[in-house]
């Protein structure tokens, strides 16, 4: 009976020791949709496994939830698109060392008839107006990320506040609400990277682009140590240096899809 309780014991520490091992070299990290569905973390996070022998675990939520697990202590790292969400948490000392990484545009899809008829629009809040006056349908994503925060500015930046039938709110991702909107031939925002990667599965096509009120900024924060202990800092830092160094930029910079840039590194 001794000798069982002795082997149990011993495998139960080597299961801990195991266990602890591998924990060590994991480093958390929470982002939003649109850099998990553009495909880019795919390209540029195997680099970093490989120099630095750490795994990379990815929580791909919408921006506001990517947040609120970065202000929790749930990850390590937060890569995010929603500044002004993002300097809150930076300002309640949750986050430090945040930095530029890349960026983007938004834009508007929606079916080739543009029936609203918003691809003559000067501007995305005259884009809006007439969504709403035609009342044509526009799936929202709904779900508090960096996307959804976007489309509640313009919204709000227009006067209007959308509500009725033709407003769908479904909280879903980016690449779902792509399929929704297809399916349905609907309007939606998205951001260009998710845009591009889904392009060849979709029948929608970009109707309104090229407002400088849709840049669509993204930065990469560690979680305060000081605030969370269990945040692995010496890990967060050798990120952040990666994606924002000339490796992870010129990674970022060479993503393409179908022969378009997806993001446009800030860093360099």
């Amino acid at each position: 009976m001794t000798k069982v309780i002795k082997r149990f014991s011993l495998l139960v520490f080597l299961i801990s020791v195991a266990t602890n091992t591998w924990a060590a070299n994991v480093l958390r990290i929470s982002t939003t949709t649109s850099t998990e569905n553009s495909g880019l973390l795919a390209v540029l996070h195997p680099v970093f496994e490989e120099k630095y022998n750490v795994s990379l675990e990815v929580i791909a939520v919408g921006t506001g939830k990517a947040l609120k697990m970065g202000g929790q202590g749930d990850v390590d790292v937060v890569l995010a698109h929603a500044p002004a969400a993002e300097l809150k948490y930076v300002a309640s000392g949750n986050f430090i060392d945040r930095l530029a990484v890349m960026h983007n545009d938004f834009v508007m899809v929606g079916p080739r008839n543009d029936p609203a008829g918003i691809g003559s629009s000067k501007n995305i809040e005259e884009a809006l107006r007439a969504i709403a006056q035609t009342k044509a349908v526009f799936i929202s994503r709904g779900d508090d990320s960096g996307t959804h925060k976007k489309e509640k500015a313009l919204w709000e930046n227009a006067g209007i506040k959308p509500v009725g039938d033709w407003y769908v709110d479904v909280g879903q991702g980016m690449g779902a609400v792509l399929n929704i909107a297809n399916e349905k031939q609907a309007y939606t925002l998205t951001d260009r990277g998710t845009q591009i990667a889904f392009a060849d599965k979709l029948d929608l096509i970009v109707v309104f682009e090229g407002d400088a009120s849709l840049f669509n900024p993204y930065h990469v924060m560690a979680v305060n140590p000081a605030k969370h202990k269990q945040a692995r800092y010496d890990w967060a830092k050798k990120y952040i240096a990666f994606v924002t160094g000339p490796e992870g930029q010129e990674i970022i910079r060479g993503f393409r899809k179908g022969g378009q840039q997806l993001f446009h590194p800030d860093a360099l």
